[in-house]
């Protein structure tokens, strides 16, 4: 099932639909759109209400005004205004990547709309005490800014290729499906947008402000700077708990779905989720 909301900015959030039970709500992150959370809906609906939303901006609707602003900090907001209009709230979320961020201040600032949230290799700097405000390295801002230039330059194939084999692992964006590929052309104009919008450092009074248990999920694989993410959080959320994909990179749900499911399903039972019946 499919279906699309209106927010009261005038933009649009299309969704789409599997199962019944608790609201299960997806949230994807850089290049992707509700598509990317696929193996989810199979294997997770026959226990909860599965969504999976396109955020603003993102395929299927792309042509959003150029003065509607692209940012991590509106996602946030309108992933609240999202499960208000849907009308199946409090909902379990899950944020992968740039959408773990989003989910991360979603859940921060809209406490009544969460029941429980997973962050999936969550994107976005760390805040370490005593250092200067974190920001990513200027190596990595170099590549992305490369990465968005060739994009709009028309060499699109090539931005993604340099992009997202830098997010995963070299040599990812060859071996990807064409699924994946499709996906992620058709959001290629997202990009520049992100860049200029950098996501905010996590810091540990920010997490002490999500207040709902917390499963945070990365691939053995992963990058470090997701890893390293992944520990922090652990540590610094009031009720925040840790699971590895093993022999998985960055999308670690697509590669190994039946492990990321699993984790995602065994964490929100042992909440009380689902009124615990199987």
């Amino acid at each position: 099932m499919t279906g699309d909301i209106e927010l009261s900015n005038g933009l649009h959030m299309p969704y789409v639909e599997a199962g019944e039970g608790e609201l299960l709500l997806f949230v994807h992150g850089s290049l992707c759109d509700s598509r990317y959370w696929q193996p989810q809906l199979d294997g997770l609906a026959k226990h909860y209400r599965c969504v999976a939303v396109s955020l603003t901006h993102y395929w299927p609707v792309t042509d959003t005004p150029a003065d509607m602003p692209f940012s991590w900090s509106n996602h946030a907001d309108e992933l609240a205004e999202f499960i208000e209009r849907f009308g199946a709230g409090p909902a379990h979320v899950v944020g992968h990547s740039r959408g773990g961020c989003v989910v991360f201040h979603f859940a921060r600032r809209h406490a009544q709309h969460v029941r429980t949230v997973t962050l999936a290799d969550p994107g976005g700097p760390l805040q370490i005490a005593g250092r200067p405000v974190a920001s990513l390295p200027e190596t990595v801002n170099a590549l992305r800014a490369r990465a968005a230039q060739l994009i709009e330059e028309g060499n699109v194939d090539a931005g993604l290729q340099l992009f997202v084999d830098s997010v995963s692992r070299p040599g990812f964006w060859a071996k990807s499906t064409l699924a994946f590929r499709t996906m992620a052309i058709d959001n290629a104009q997202t990009l520049a947008r992100q860049f200029r919008d950098p996501l905010p450092p996590y810091t540990p009074e920010d997490a002490a402000q999500v207040r709902c248990p917390v499963l945070l999920i990365d691939g053995e694989k992963s990058p470090e700077m997701f890893r390293r993410t992944a520990t922090a959080l652990a540590s610094w959320l009031p009720d925040g708990r840790r699971e590895t994909v093993r022999a998985a990179s960055h999308g670690m749900n697509l590669a190994h779905p039946a492990a990321f499911n699993r984790y995602i399903d065994e964490f929100i039972r042992s909440v009380g989720g689902d009124n615990g019946q199987r």
